[in-house]
């Protein structure tokens, strides 16, 4: 008899070292889920809050500067193309390097995700 009694009592050890294991990991889960969403949410709001502010002040700077080189060259249409070929030139740069910037985002991102 005293045999199956400590069978049960190392099975019923067992089943409470279990159940405590899995509250334990359902709780870290929950807690590492916490993390990275608020995380994500305070970086997105970060991107939104310097990219607004960065993207006002390219606006006017832009405006700014095609105005004076439509000054420079006599004709306000010549500022605001220059302006806009510039931008061109600058999106197709970015569009050529993408490979290189997907990279560099994913081990950034990965680095903080996975730890």
């Amino acid at each position: 008899m005293s045999v199956f009694n400590d069978i049960n009592h190392t099975t019923e050890k067992a089943s409470q070292i279990g159940e405590r294991y899995i509250r334990a990991s359902h709780q870290y889960f929950r807690l590492k889920i916490f993390q990275q969403l608020s995380l994500s949410l305070s970086l997105v709001a970060k991107i939104l809050a310097v990219g607004s502010l960065l993207f006002a002040g390219l606006v006017f700077l832009s405006i700014a500067g095609a105005l004076e080189l439509g000054y420079m060259y006599n004709s306000h249409s010549i500022g605001f193309l220059l302006v806009g070929l510039i931008y061109v030139v600058i999106s197709i740069i970015i569009y050529l390097m993408r490979a290189k910037l997907n990279s560099y985002i994913i081990k950034k991102v990965g680095h903080k995700f996975f730890n």
